[in-house]
């Protein structure tokens, strides 16, 4: 999944050395939880220019094994 979302992570590193960075490393905390349950599916409804890429970005470089 890693591979076609952020090659590499370069999407979240770059995102993470920039000046305006929000840390929402609360919702890997709730992924974990949830992750091999019924409520597995999690919704992340937000108006555009709110971070779901960053979101999704930052989930793909915990998640991933070529990640330092």
């Amino acid at each position: 999944m890693g591979i076609f979302l952020n090659p590499n992570n370069i999407n979240f590193e770059r995102a993470l050395n920039s000046e305006i960075y929000i840390d929402k490393s609360e919702l890997i905390k709730l992924t974990n939880k949830v992750v091999f349950t019924e409520q597995q599916f999690i919704c992340v409804s937000r108006p555009r220019r709110f971070g779901k890429s960053m979101t999704a970005d930052m989930l793909v470089a915990y998640y991933s094994k070529g990640c330092d």
